[in-house]
């Protein structure tokens, strides 16, 4: 079977569909019948096999993320269910599906390979295995894998060759393997000489490792204790702010390529001593005394969340450390019931490394930022932090901007929150939407109950915190990211880190209604220079600037600017 020319095979799929911007939503309703899937699955494989055959039936195919997780669990059903020979053609097949939509579900096609390969020499099958080998090997040179990688995998195809009875075969390969290991270790450059630049992301997570020792893999999805480290991502220098750009058949880009895609390079556990030595060095390093933390939602990697977290503090012009709280997510659509039942654990661990990250880190500003689900695991976290050191109307914040992006929490819940929550830090935002998929099916899931994250009529009003409604931002998938994909939200990110800007003095926010004496707002897209704006604001920032007179004299006489940024600075 030639796997390199069966695209598609028993997926069944019209592998000829549309580019990313055109693919269909998944009908909300969908995430409740994946949840009881999956929660099948381990008491009835067979029983859960036959509802996933029966969701194939009706699904979307211009979806690649709900089409790539049913066949995914559908090949994690028939393998345990002793099928191999299926299972290893659906994990060869899948890797294809990977390659081909591999911008939008951000995965590594290699590893589905590597499976495949690996269950094909089990079955005996050494002409599929070596098919197999040959397309890790050539996602491998595509994303400039260093020799000692590739020979490795060279190596293999020649003992699978020799097996084969194919010496002259074997021979070849043998030889390649040979130049690959006596070529250049590649240089990670950054700069114009490279077309990269480095972002170093600090990281606590509560994810297992995996065993595997490539940085996209890892750390899984598997509860494990909470673990330090470093993660460098480079991101291009032909970025567009706000994307966190990937491979694309479309562009006919076969592998990950830092001079045109982010890319996460290395990942570095460390000791605590050694992690908050390293941030202060940085810290000093770069003559910053800031650190935002992200914390990401549902359905995302860790590999996905540390690249977001750089494309942040990249897009931003962030000076200070990006430090990323990445949770033991599945990173699938049929994985929010697991999800929802260990972000709450890893909310207490937040707590404890935020207490940490107060006293050791050595950043004076401390920003905090969560995404969807995440919020469950931030806003817990900081209500045990408030209770935990005694803090109330009367203490000082602990921390500066807390920005709640489109907080997957109960409404109702998060209101009854906020008043232990709000003397932590300085200010309060939340961003909301009406259009926001995910919320949606999260609301219907939990019996119509109102989402924290919600815009609209059901918008939450408290004075403790700025609400404003980003819905005119348009729809959203599953990874709805909305908030970090417009470099308007960035531009407002920015002001409130720079100036804890108030919302009638932030570009693009108006006021829309007051419900219980509280403001609301809205975000009016279009009405900003906005990516010129974020770099006004970094220019100002990085020369100290707190007043008019500062700002004009160091724009001197740039009108047009200094109006600009002129509300801030009121």
């Amino acid at each position: 079977m030639r796997f390199n020319t069966v695209i598609a095979g028993v997926l069944g799929l019209c592998l000829a569909s549309l580019p990313a911007a055109s693919y269909a939503q998944t009908p909300p309703s969908l995430v409740l019948e994946l949840a009881t899937i999956d929660r099948l699955s381990a008491a009835d494989p067979a029983a859960a096999l036959e509802l996933v055959e029966t969701a194939l039936a009706g699904i979307n195919m211009q979806n690649p993320r709900e089409v790539f997780d049913l066949f995914l669990l559908k090949a994690t059903l028939l393998e345990a269910q002793g099928t191999a020979e299926e299972v290893a053609k659906l994990y060869a097949q899948l890797g294809s599906y990977v390659a081909l939509h591999r911008e939008v579900l951000g995965r590594d096609p290699t590893v589905l390979y590597e499976r495949a390969a690996a269950m094909f020499m089990q079955l005996d099958d050494l002409r599929s295995a070596s098919e197999a080998l040959r397309l890790v090997l050539g996602e491998q040179r595509n994303g400039g894998m260093s020799g000692a990688v590739l020979a490795t995998t060279l190596d293999r195809l020649a003992a699978l060759s020799r097996q084969s009875g194919a010496p002259q075969e074997a021979a070849a390969y043998a030889e390649a393997a040979v130049a690959a290991r006596t070529q250049a270790p590649d240089v990670t450059r950054s700069g114009n000489e490279g077309g990269f630049r480095e972002v170093e992301v600090f990281y606590a997570t509560d994810r297992a490792r995996t065993g595997d020792p490539r940085p996209a893999e890892f750390y899984g999805y598997g509860r494990g204790p909470l673990e330090l480290g470093r993660a460098m991502v480079t991101i291009p220098e032909t970025h567009q702010p706000g994307l966190v750009e990937a491979p694309s058949i479309w562009r006919l880009e076969f592998g990950p390529n830092p001079a045109r895609h982010v890319v996460l390079h290395s990942v570095t556990p460390s000791s605590a001593d050694e992690f908050y030595a390293a941030m202060n060095a940085r810290l000093e390093a770069n003559d910053a005394s800031e650190a935002f933390v992200f914390v990401h939602g549902f359905n995302v990697r860790f590999d996905a969340a540390a690249k977001r977290a750089a494309q942040l503090a990249y897009d931003m012009n962030f000076h200070g450390v990006p430090v990323l709280y990445s949770w033991p997510s599945r990173g699938s659509t049929v994985g929010y019931i697991p999800d929802t039942a260990v972000v709450r654990l890893s909310g207490r661990r937040l707590s404890l490394f935020l207490d940490d990250l107060v006293a050791r880190s050595g950043a004076q500003t401390i920003h905090l930022i969560a995404h969807s689900m995440g919020n469950r695991a931030l806003t817990d976290a900081l209500e045990l932090f408030a209770l935990r050191n005694g803090i109330g109307p009367d203490s000082a914040p602990v921390f500066d901007q807390v920005l709640f992006a489109a907080p997957d929490v109960d409404a109702g819940l998060f209101a009854q929150m906020l008043p232990t929550i709000r003397p932590v830090a300085r200010r309060l935002t939340l961003y909301a939407s009406e259009e926001d998929w995910a919320l949606e099916a999260s609301s219907q899931l939990h019996g119509d109950a109102p989402r924290a994250g919600q815009g609209g009529a059901v918008m939450l009003a408290s004075p403790s915190i700025d609400s404003v409604d980003m819905s005119e931002l348009g729809e959203d998938m599953l990874a709805h990211s909305y908030f970090a994909d417009d470099s308007s939200a960035l531009a407002d990110m920015v002001a409130l880190f720079w100036r804890n800007a108030a919302p009638n003095q932030r570009c693009g926010l108006e006021p829309v209604a007051e419900r219980q004496a509280v403001p609301l707002w809205t975000y009016r897209p279009g009405t900003c220079a906005d990516r010129k704006l974020v770099e006004l604001m970094s220019f100002m920032q990085s020369e100290d600037v707190t007043d008019i007179a500062g700002a004009t004299a160091a724009l001197e006489g740039d009108a047009a600017a200094l109006a600009a940024i002129a509300p801030l600075l009121d």
